[in-house]
C-alpha cells in the first residue's frame, strides 16, 4: 500500500479518534530512481589537506548513457564546487603535488571512446586535454615532482578500419594465437599489451617505459622520482596460463629494463585488487597483497607483505589474519599502513602495524567502506556507505565520520526504506551462515508477505551493510528480500571460501536454503510464495537451487552457467578452470558433477527468467540459451531475453530499467496475492 493510498486513512483515524498520529507523505522506492540516484566515488585529498575532490555518476535515460562528473569539497564542508559539467564521464581525479592542478580521465571529445588525460586548473577555467595516445590510457599518477605522469596506455592498433568518406572499410579477421584469448569488455586478446609510458607534461613528450608480450599495470612512482613500481605477468613460458602477477621496478628513462622485486609462484598486487604498490615514505620498502598458492585462484585471500626495494625476501605481515585487506596506503610516519579489512558482511578501515601485524580498527561505525585515501599528518576521507544509504565521503575525526558529501541526502528525505536486519542462519550440517533481510517498507508484525532469495555473484564476494538497490526496489513492492553469504562467500575466512571449491552448487545450495527456512520459520516468508534470483555466480546457484528445491514457484537467472563443459573455451575463464576443475578431457566426472542443473533440468519445475548481454564474454549468452532451450523443451514456462550489444553488466540505462521492470513483472506475476 502506497503512503498516498494511506493518508485518507490516517486522517479518518485522527477524526474520528483523536489518535496522535502523523501522515507520512514519503513515497517508496521505484524503477525511476535507477536515474536518480548519485553514486560517490574516488575520494581524493589534496596535498595541503583542505579539499577533497570525488566523482559523482548517474545514469541518463535520455541519452542512455552513463554520466559522471567530479566535485571538490574544502575539508570543513563549508564550500562545495562542481569542477566538470561535460555529458561523457570523468574518472579518477588525482591532485598534483602542487595542489594547483586536478587531473583526470575521459572520452569527452574522442569518437572512438579512448580515455586521455586532461588537466584542470583548481582555480578554475576549461579543462584542457594534454594526451592524445592512440591506445588511450587506462591509468596514471603523478611524479613527485609533478612534471611528468607514468601512464599505463594500450599498444595502438596496427591496422585500424577507418572509413574515408563513401569508401567502407572492412575490418580483417581476427587471428587468434593466444592461450587466454577473450574478455569481457575487451573482445578477443590479440598481440596488444598494455604498457607504461613516462609523459612529460613539458613538451607533453610520450617515453616508452615498458613493451613486450606482457601487460603491465598500477604504476607507482618512487618518492625520489627516479623509478617507477608496478605489476605484470612475466615469468613461465607463457604468463597467459597463469595468475603469476609480480612487482617489478623500472627507472623511469628510456631503455631501461625493469627487474623483479617478488617472485612468489601466486599472485602479487593482482589488478583486480585495484591497490598499486606502495612505497614507504623513505622509500626503502614497498607495501603489496599477497595472493596464495596458483591453484586456489580467486578463493585465496590477500594478505599485506612488504618487500625490501633494494633486494630481499618479501614478508608476509599479517600471516595469521583470516580475512582478506584491500586499498593498501602507508602512514606518515612509515610505521603503520592503512588498508580495507573484509569481515562478516562489514569492510572497515584498520591501521596495521608494519613491524607486529598488530590490526587496530579505525572509526568503527563506517562498516560499508569502498575507498578511501591518507593526506598530510594521516588525514582520512573514506567512502562509506550503510543499509539506508548510498555511500558518501566522510573524513575520520578520532573513532568517529563526520559527513562531508551529501548527494543523496534530498531523495533519501522523500523516500521510506525497508528495515535491513543482519542474522544468522544454521545449514543443515551446522555451517552459520550471516544472513541479510530486508522488510517492506509498511511492514505489518504477524503477517507473511511473499519473499525472495536474492543471490550474490563471485562466488567470492558478500553481501553486506552497505546500499543494496536491488533488494530495496523489491522490498518496495511488497516483498521480503533474503540475502545470504553461503559457503564460497568472502568475509569469514579461506575454509569458509574454499568450501565450495570444485563443488558448485551443493554447500551453498544448503546454506542459502536454510536462510529461506529461517525467515519461513520465524513467520516473515509465506511458504507458498517463494522466488529467487540472481546475476553471474548468483545465477548459477538459483539454477542449482531450482533444480534441488521445486517450492519456489518463480526465478530470474541473469547471466548464469549450468553446463560446466559449455563454459570451457567459450569464456573468460580458461585459468580458473584448469586450476580448479583440470581440463574435460582429464576430469569429466568434476564437470559433469558441477554441471546438475542443466543434466537434471528435468527436476525444474519452476517458471523461470533468463536474462544475459549478447556480447557477454565473462559468461556467454550460450550458457543462458542452453538453459532456456531446456526448460522450454520440458515444458516449463521460461523466457530468454537479450541485451543487444551489451557485457557482463548490463551498462546501457534504458536496459537497466528494462531489467528491474522484468524482475517485478515476472514475480509479480507467480508471487503476488
Amino acid at each position: 500500500m502506497t503512503s498516498s493510498a494511506r493518508a485518507p486513512f490516517i486522517a479518518l483515524i485522527l477524526l474520528c479518534g483523536g489518535m496522535d498520529a502523523v501522515a507520512d507523505d514519503r513515497r517508496v522506492l521505484g524503477v525511476d530512481d535507477l536515474f536518480t540516484i548519485e553514486e560517490v566515488s574516488d575520494p581524493q585529498i589534496s596535498p595541503e589537506g583542505d579539499q577533497i575532490v570525488y566523482t559523482i555518476s548517474r545514469l541518463d535515460l535520455a541519452s542512455d548513457k552513463g554520466q559522471a562528473d567530479l566535485v571538490m569539497t574544502s575539508w570543513d564542508g563549508a564550500r562545495t564546487v562542481q569542477l566538470t559539467h561535460s555529458p561523457g564521464v570523468e574518472s579518477q581525479p588525482r591532485f598534483s603535488p602542487d595542489g594547483r592542478w586536478i587531473a583526470f580521465l575521459s572520452a569527452r571529445d574522442d569518437e572512438d571512446e579512448a580515455d586521455q588525460v586532461w588537466l584542470l586548473d583548481r582555480a578554475g577555467g576549461e579543462a584542457d586535454r594534454v594526451t592524445d595516445l592512440r591506445g588511450g590510457v587506462s591509468d596514471f599518477v603523478w611524479s613527485p615532482d609533478g612534471r611528468s605522469l607514468a601512464l599505463v596506455v594500450l599498444d595502438p592498433e596496427s591496422n585500424p578500419c577507418e572509413a574515408d568518406g563513401d569508401t567502407p572499410c572492412t575490418p580483417a579477421p581476427i587471428v587468434i594465437d593466444r592461450y587466454k584469448f577473450k574478455e569481457d569488455e575487451v573482445g578477443y586478446l590479440g598481440a596488444r599489451r598494455e604498457h607504461l609510458v613516462r609523459f612529460d607534461l613539458d613538451g607533453r613528450v610520450a617515453t616508452p617505459l615498458t613493451s613486450g608480450p606482457y601487460d603491465d599495470a598500477l604504476p607507482a612512482w618512487s618518492p625520489d622520482g627516479r623509478s617507477v613500481a608496478f605489476v605484470s605477468k612475466r615469468a613461465g613460458a607463457d604468463p597467459d596460463r597463469g595468475l603469476n602477477w609480480d612487482l617489478y621496478v623500472v627507472d623511469a628513462v628510456a631503455g631501461a629494463t625493469p627487474w623483479a622485486l617478488t617472485t612468489f609462484n601466486g599472485a602479487d598486487d593482482h589488478p583486480e585488487w585495484e591497490t598499486r604498490p606502495a612505497w614507504s615514505p623513505d622509500g626503502a620498502q614497498i607495501a603489496y597483497l599477497q595472493g596464495g598458492p596458483p591453484k586456489f585462484i580467486y578463493y585465496e585471500l590477500p594478505k599485506l607483505a612488504v618487500v625490501p626495494v633494494a633486494g630481499g625476501a618479501p614478508r608476509v605481515v599479517t600471516g595469521a589474519l583470516d580475512r582478506a585487506l584491500g586499498q593498501v596506503r602507508w602512514s606518515q610516519d612509515g610505521r603503520s599502513v592503512y588498508a580495507t579489512l573484509e569481515d562478516d558482511g562489514s569492510v572497515s578501515l584498520v591501521r596495521i602495524s608494519v613491524s607486529s601485524g598488530k590490526v587496530v580498527p579505525v572509526a568503527p561505525t563506517a562498516r560499508a567502506v569502498e575507498a578511501f585515501d591518507v593526506g598530510r599528518g594521516d588525514r582520512l576521507a573514506v567512502l562509506n556507505g550503510s543499509p539506508q544509504r548510498p555511500a558518501e565521503v566522510y573524513t575520520v575525526r578520532g573513532s568517529s565520520l563526520r559527513p562531508l558529501s551529501r548527494r543523496n541526502d534530498a531523495l533519501l528525505a522523500s523516500l521510506r526504506l525497508g528495515a535491513t536486519e543482519q542474522t544468522r542462519v544454521t545449514s543443515p550440517d551446522g555451517t552459520s551462515v550471516t544472513s541479510f533481510v530486508v522488510r517492506p517498507p509498511d511492514y505489518e508484525e504477524g503477517k507473511r508477505y511473499p519473499t525472495l532469495l536474492h543471490l550474490h555473484g563471485g562466488p567470492v564476494g558478500q553481501f553486506g551493510n552497505d546500499f543494496n538497490f536491488q533488494a530495496q526496489l523489491f522490498a518496495a513492492h511488497g516483498y521480503v528480500v533474503v540475502s545470504p553469504n553461503p559457503r564460497g562467500s568472502s568475509g569469514r575466512g579461506e575454509a569458509f571460501t574454499r568450501a565450495i571449491y570444485a563443488d558448485w552448487g551443493h554447500l551453498d545450495a544448503q546454506d542459502v536454503l536454510a536462510a529461506v527456512d529461517d525467515v519461513v520459520a520465524r513467520g516473515l516468508a509465506d511458504p507458498d510464495r517463494l522466488g529467487v534470483g540472481g546475476w553471474s555466480y548468483g545465477g548459477m546457484l538459483t539454477d542449482a537451487v531450482i533444480a534441488q528445491d521445486t517450492r519456489f514457484k518463480a526465478a530470474t537467472s541473469g547471466a548464469s552457467i549450468a553446463n560446466i563443459l559449455a563454459g570451457y573455451g567459450t569464456d573468460q575463464y580458461v585459468v580458473e578452470y584448469e586450476a580448479e576443475l583440470g581440463t574435460p578431457w582429464a576430469n569429466p566426472d568434476v564437470y559433469m558433477h558441477n554441471s546438475l542443473a542443466f543434466l537434471h533440468a528435468d527436476r525444474i519445475k519452476t517458471p523461470t527468467l533468463f536474462l544475459c548481454g549478447e556480447s557477454d564474454f565473462n559468461v556467454p549468452l550460450i550458457n543462458s540459451e542452453q538453459m532456456y532451450q531446456a526448460l522450454r523443451s520440458l515444458g516449463v514456462e521460461t523466457q530468454l531475453v537479450i541485451y543487444p550489444g551489451q557485457p557482463h553488466a548490463i551498462t546501457t540505462p534504458s536496459y537497466q530499467k528494462d531489467r528491474a521492470e522484468r524482475y517485478l513483472a515476472w514475480f509479480g506475476r507467480f508471487l503476488a496475492p
